[in-house]
C-alpha cells in the first residue's frame, strides 16, 4: 500500500476575513493558525502548505483576559549589551496593534521554512478596512 500524498493546488487557496473585535487573543490566534496551516481541510499534511490566506481586521480591539493588559510584556533585543527593551501590551497596542496578533500566531506555527512561508499568508490590519476586496474573501466568525 502506498502513502497518499495530496496535490496542493495553489490556485484553490481561499481568502478568509476575521473580525478581531472583542475576540480573545489566544483563541483567535489558534483559529488563524489552523486556517493558515490547512488543518481544517481533509488534505492536511503536516509538511506541506495546504492552508488559506487570512485577513484579520480591527486588530486594536482584540481582548486579553485577566491582568495581561498591564502585566504581560514583550521583549526586544538589539544585539548589544544592555540592548533589551520591554513593552507592555498597552504600549504595543497604542503603537502597533497588529503586532499583538502576529506575535501570537507566529508562536503557534512551525519554527522552520514552512512556518516562514505560512506567515506571508497572514494579513493584519488596524481598522475595519482592508485592500483585499478583489479576492472576495469569506467572512469567518472569530472564536469568542
Amino acid at each position: 500500500m502506498k502513502t497518499y500524498l495530496p496535490k496542493v493546488n495553489l490556485d484553490q487557496r481561499k481568502w478568509h476575513v476575521i473580525d478581531a473585535e472583542n475576540a480573545v487573543l489566544g483563541r483567535l490566534a489558534a483559529q488563524v493558525a489552523n486556517i493558515l496551516r490547512g488543518k481544517d481541510k481533509p488534505v492536511f499534511t503536516h509538511h506541506l502548505d495546504a492552508g488559506d490566506f487570512v485577513v484579520v481586521i480591527n486588530a486594536e480591539k482584540v481582548r486579553l483576559t485577566g491582568k495581561k493588559e498591564t502585566q504581560k510584556s514583550f521583549m526586544s533585543y538589539s544585539g548589544w549589551k544592555g540592548g533589551e527593551k520591554y513593552k507592555t501590551v498597552e504600549q504595543v497596542r497604542a503603537q502597533q496593534p497588529d503586532k499583538l496578533i502576529t506575535h501570537a500566531v507566529r508562536g503557534m506555527i512551525p519554527k522552520n521554512r514552512l512556518g516562514r512561508v505560512l506567515m506571508t499568508k497572514l494579513k493584519v490590519y488596524k481598522g475595519s478596512e482592508h485592500p483585499h476586496a478583489a479576492q472576495t474573501p469569506d467572512v469567518v466568525a472569530a472564536a469568542k
